[in-house]
């Protein structure tokens, strides 16, 4: 990244950048989003129009005071015009305040639409994107960028018409007063749009590279202000350094923002020199056709006060492009993550699962992680190379090849437990089954569907995951626990809480059901939040269970309730666990021993054990820890 001081290296040539280009397959896409609204659009063209021709009249009433009424001493003509002058503007402004009106209903129907499909595109995003793209640069898409694409549409667009009329209408009254000043008037125009392609391609340049120190800027703030960032922050000492950090980037963006500034300011001001020309070279000439009687002085007033009506439009238009260009930063950007393919789709032909038993097969199941693109990616509409959007199939794992021909069969209602070292392929395997990631070769079939062939929403529903790590909302009890279930009443709340054992914990608490779980579950124990979280797959009710029973970090009588709180949410389900107890390993029907992506053994504890393989060497060296355990249920049994 450029030094701050160095702003002349933000600006470039499209050809160096390969900025998009301003194509009417992008102006049409642009226009596409106010298509819902052509009603509103139409009222308020209207209404430019009208306003355009009324506000044509007040020249026309000073020539005519002036020339006529002045010198002829006409008092009823007089009282007349004054309440002319006074009406126009009266009902011009009422017109601006109905236009206004329709105006915003576009602008802000264009702003939930395009947000809304922004929203409902990421949310079919694979789990790939999310890992690979910083928070807050979708935050900044969600939000600066479609704000900043709304305003081409809702205030660039409708200056642009308002120019348009004002400027022809007022060039035809003008020809019509005094042609050979008109011409005059007009022949100031390339100081006015000359500069303003090249004004335009800088902005342009400029608006995109602010945008992308924003996103970075909203990234860490949104990485070291949450509670996650904040509490790594503080443990490894980094508060001097984070706020260094930020303040490079803050700094880039004040820098860029007075660059921005500066040259906009630069711009107006040839805008002004110009105008002032012209007008200038108005008075000059008109003057002089007064001093000959050519015009009369009431003539060049009136061809004065259309001068302002003339150069305004004209700088308004000079305008245009920059402001056009801005706007089209934003839509490119959005269109960025719009034009991204989701990577996990239904089919067209996608079936939906009614009842499931939860036989699971995995045939020759290998997965991988494709290398990382050397090129920069470009969307389909040739959005910048630099931009921040995630290569899809970019690697999670130091080893690009996660699982190499997975084969095995899990009958309706086992309990199979995964073990096999860090980094073996465990949690691959569970992020298959609810479709997070698709295999690379052969198929997982649920019920003899490949899970392929079924629909996501469908499978969702006969699936229940209970992570290592337990995310909750920033809400309620019962607001976490009916994202499982949405009309749960408060009765299968508490008999949820209840067979998880934290429903005493809640009920005790001062609003029950009603207290706030706080940033992330912050407010709770790493059991509290793991029972809570069992709870909510226990009322979500699955056909399939995946759970990764990580509790190294609990106390043991946490993990006491969470050992008991298990014993229900196996019954009857076909359950994938990733061990780390031995209890639950001695309780599977079923253990995988996973390594390298590839099952190595299977069979039951005594089996494994007998082998004297990678089972055998990971009881040994992991699993002995729960010999209490096991020694304690041995007596239970």
């Amino acid at each position: 990244m450029a030094h701050h001081g160095n702003w002349w290296m933000f600006v470039s040539s499209d050809a160096e950048r390969k900025l998009p280009r301003l194509s009417w397959q992008l102006l049409r896409r642009v226009f596409g989003y106010a298509r819902a609204y052509w009603g509103a659009v139409g009222i308020s063209l209207a209404i430019i129009g009208i306003t355009s021709l009324i506000e044509l009249i007040p020249p026309l009433l000073y020539r005519e005071l002036i020339d006529t009424v002045l010198p002829n001493q006409q008092w009823g003509r007089l009282n007349l015009l004054a309440l002319g002058m006074i009406s126009i503007p009266v009902v011009s402004g009422l017109l601006g305040v109905v236009q206004r009106y329709f105006n915003s209903r576009v602008g802000e129907g264009i702003i939930y639409d395009l947000r809304q499909e922004l929203y409902t595109h990421l949310q079919r995003m694979s789990l790939r994107f999310f890992t690979h793209t910083k928070s807050g640069d979708i935050i900044s898409r969600l939000n600066n960028d479609v704000v900043g694409a709304q305003g081409a549409i809702a205030n660039t667009i409708p200056n642009l018409i308002t120019n348009i009329f004002t400027l022809t209408s007022t060039l035809a009254v003008m020809l019509t007063i005094e042609w050979r000043l008109t011409l005059l008037a007009v022949a100031v125009l390339p100081l006015f749009i000359l500069p303003a392609r090249r004004v335009g391609r800088i902005l342009r340049e400029i608006r995109r590279r602010s945008m992308e120190l924003n996103a970075d800027m909203s990234s860490a703030i949104s990485e070291t202000l949450s509670v996650n960032g904040s509490l790594l922050v503080k443990t490894f000492g980094r508060g001097r350094y984070e706020v260094e950090r930020f303040g490079k980037t803050n700094r880039e963006v004040r820098e860029i923002g007075i660059r921005q500034a500066m040259v906009g300011r630069w711009f107006f001001l040839g805008l002004s020199i110009s105008g002032a020309l012209g007008t200038a070279l108005i008075y000059w000439v008109g003057g002089r056709f007064v001093l000959e009687d050519v015009i009369t002085v009431g003539t060049i007033v009136a061809f004065a006060a259309y001068l302002g009506r003339l150069y305004g439009p004209i700088s308004s238009l000079a305008n245009v492009p920059v402001e056009f260009a801005r706007a089209l930063v934003s839509f490119e950007r959005v269109f960025e993550y719009l034009d991204m393919p989701v990577e996990i789709a239904d089919k067209a032909d996608a079936v939906e699962l009614k009842a499931v038993q939860g036989d699971i097969r995995f045939e020759n199941v290998s997965f991988r992680y494709a290398a990382p693109d050397p090129q920069p990616h470009t969307s389909s509409n040739g959005a910048s190379p630099q931009s921040p959007i995630p290569n899809l199939q970019s690697p999670v794992s130091s080893r690009s090849q996660a699982l190499q021909s997975l084969n095995f069969h899990i009958a309706p209602g086992e309990l199979v437990a995964l073990v096999g070292p860090s980094g073996a392929g465990k949690t691959t395997i569970t992020y298959l089954l609810p479709r997070l990631y698709d295999p690379t070769e052969g198929r997982v079939l649920l019920d003899g569907h490949d899970l392929r062939d079924v629909t996501l929403e469908s499978l969702a529903r006969q699936i229940g995951m209970v992570t290592q790590e337990t995310y909750l909302l920033h809400d309620t009890f019962a607001a976490n626990l009916r994202y499982a279930k949405q009309d749960a009443s408060q009765a299968q709340m508490e008999a949820a809480c209840g067979a998880a054992n934290i429903h005493d914990f809640i009920a005790a608490l001062p609003n029950g059901y009603e207290t706030l779980v706080g940033e992330r579950g912050y407010r709770l124990s790493g059991g509290e939040k793991q029972r809570l979280a069992i709870a909510r797959v226990i009322l979500k009710d699955p056909r399939i269970l995946i759970l990764d029973e990580a509790t190294a970090h609990l106390d043991s009588q946490s993990e006491a309730l969470i050992q008991a709180a298990l014993q229900p949410l196996f019954a009857g389900r076909t359950s994938f666990v990733i061990a780390h107890r031995l209890s639950t390993i001695l309780a599977a029907d079923k253990i995988l021993v996973i390594d390298e992506g590839q099952v190595v053994e299977q069979g039951t504890h005594a089996e494994l054990q007998a082998l004297g393989g990678l089972y055998a060497e990971l009881y040994r060296t992991q699993f002995r820890a729960s010999q209490s355990g096991l020694e304690a249920m041995l007596e239970q049994g």
